[in-house]
């Protein structure tokens, strides 16, 4: 059932949403590590809220299911973009992320040329997003003492395996995608819930 546009839990997703430019501001202009950590914190907090409570006030929403992964992917890439100005990662993997989300994007064109639907969701997809999204505010944390150094440690534990399940979910995706375009039906008791 679709409950329109005028919802809680989409004004919560577009909250979230104006959360992206405040981060970089807070980062990248500012050079306010704590205050853009508070930004993501609460991008976070919000995502996992509009959520619930749209299943739990029954105001799920064509809409909403669509805005979320594309919210979470541009916290990504804004945090990932923040992360490579101020060199605490290197711009190649900022390219090998964004590459894999380009792949996946164009797989999602050609299905959609092809009547063919959208890709089910999985597991490691729900994972390597996870990871990512836990990785990269601690990694904006980092630094060489006390609880910096923790963060960094934890941030980058988080960012390798995320890194590595996204690069292998972005693969599986591209590949049951083209399949089902060449008329075989991919795992039939996977859902889509709007997330890559």
């Amino acid at each position: 059932m679709d409950a329109g546009i005028w919802t809680i839990p989409n004004g919560i997703t577009g909250l979230r949403a104006l959360g992206i430019p405040l981060f970089l501001w807070a980062y990248i202009s500012l050079d306010r590590p704590g205050l853009a950590f508070a930004i993501l914190a609460f991008g976070a907090i919000t995502d996992y809220l509009d959520g619930k409570l749209a299943r739990l006030l029954g105001q799920e929403s064509t809409i909403g299911a669509a805005l979320d992964p594309a919210i979470d992917r541009l916290y990504i890439i804004s945090t990932l973009l923040a992360l490579a100005d101020k060199n605490v990662i290197s711009w190649t993997l900022v390219v090998i992320l964004v590459a894999r989300d380009l792949l996946v994007g164009l797989v999602l064109i050609y299905m959609k040329r092809h009547q063919r639907g959208l890709l089910p969701v999985t597991y490691l997809g729900k994972a390597a997003t996870f990871n990512l999204l836990y990785a990269f505010p601690l990694l904006l944390l980092g630094g060489s003492s006390g609880f910096g150094r923790i963060a960094r440690i934890f941030g980058w534990s988080f960012a390798i395996w995320g890194v590595g399940l996204y690069l292998l979910t972005g693969l599986q995706y591209a590949y049951s995608g083209l399949r089902r375009n060449h008329g075989r039906q991919g795992n039939p008791e996977m859902k889509w819930n709007g997330e890559y």
